[in-house]
């Protein structure tokens, strides 16, 4: 097998790289493609009391097993599976069970903090960076805190302004200097979608 084009798609919290990811995983084909989420690979705090958990800042890389991800990519890249983390939002742990990911010809990579980190930098082919207003970003992950990860109103705005908004301007929006294209509208941009799966299928050949 040779080694599969690997994906980078980075971008602020509720930016809609889900949507872009999607949008290239629908067109490539789920026999030539795998999706792991950089959120599977935050650190297990099951250790910690709930207390100590809620002051933790997850959106500072030194929350994600970065290296853990690296070495899957490495992986995979030579031809092998690889077992990634199943994290639960709601206690701040792994879940004993973990996903397997075979290897593939394409493999995407989605998270915040994707292209801040210079060990992944390297492994990526195709770096993307979608680019949402503020305004936008925060109420999608208001919506989605709420709906899919049991928190109130309040301790999402807490942490929106506490760490989310600070780390997104330290880390996060600093990183759309190493994107190779930058994805204004998210997955409703056809255009760029197009432009990338071209790209893919040059890789690919």
């Amino acid at each position: 097998m040779t080694a599969p084009v690997i994906i980078g798609i980075a971008g602020g919290t509720g930016s809609g790289k889900t949507t872009v990811a999607r949008s290239i995983y629908d067109r490539v084909g789920k026999d030539r493609i795998e999706w792991i989420s950089h959120d599977s690979y935050y650190r297990n705090f099951e250790g910690l009391s709930p207390e100590e958990r809620h002051h933790i800042n997850f959106d500072h890389p030194d929350s994600l097993e970065t290296e853990l991800l690296a070495r899957h990519l490495d992986v995979l890249s030579k031809g092998s599976s690889v077992e990634v983390p199943i994290y639960d939002f709601t206690t701040h742990s792994r879940k004993p069970d973990t996903t397997r990911v075979e290897p593939r010809k394409v493999i995407i990579v989605e998270g915040i903090l994707v292209l801040a980190e210079p060990e992944l930098r390297r492994r990526i082919h195709i770096k993307l960076f979608v680019d949402t207003p503020p305004d936008i970003r925060f109420m999608r992950r208001l919506v989605r805190d709420i709906k899919t990860r049991g928190r109130s109103m309040e301790s999402v705005i807490e942490q929106y302004m506490t760490t989310v908004r600070p780390m997104h301007e330290e880390f996060v929006e600093p990183s759309k200097r190493y994107a190779d294209l930058i994805i204004p509208e998210g997955g409703e941009n056809h255009v760029a979608i197009d432009a990338i799966n071209a790209r893919i299928e040059s890789l690919l050949q």
